[in-house]
């Protein structure tokens, strides 16, 4: 799983600040204005190394946990979604892949606990009493 870039690799300038911002809103249907407390708050994360997939990524994410009704909507307003911790957690946890448990290994045949002449003894007599059986149905006494 790639890490965020470190801060001196990036330049973050104001289109890429506004850039976030906007598919923000538009994700999550808000029109907020973009003060210079907001643009901190961007700047920081995109500062970081998150991407716009990586945004996009966390608040679909959020929104299908709201949905579910196991996060709640609070967690999608602008000042708890740019905190660069909570951030990291949810992008990694939008990441997780349940995976079912390994398939349960075939059955091992066991060896015969009795002789092939044995076997064959059982097979007679398990075909003997379907026939009985056959037969009482067939004159209707079962």
């Amino acid at each position: 799983m790639p890490q965020p870039l470190p801060p001196a690799c990036l330049r973050v300038d104001a289109a890429a600040i506004a850039a976030a911002h906007q598919l923000y809103c538009q994700l999550t249907g808000q029109n907020l204005s973009l003060g210079f407390d907001r643009e901190r708050m961007w700047y920081e994360l995109l500062r970081a190394g998150y991407s716009l997939e990586n945004l996009r990524a966390v608040i679909t994410y959020l929104q299908r946990e709201i949905r579910a009704q196991r996060r709640n909507v609070g967690a999608l307003k602008l000042c708890n979604l740019l905190q660069p911790d909570r951030f990291e957690e949810d992008l990694n946890i939008s990441r997780v892949r349940l995976r079912p448990p390994p398939a349960a290994p075939p059955p091992t045949r066991l060896p015969p606990t009795c002789s092939p002449a044995q076997q064959e003894r059982g097979r007679q007599q398990a075909l003997a009493h379907l026939r009985q059986i056959k037969e009482k149905l067939s004159q209707g006494l079962l």
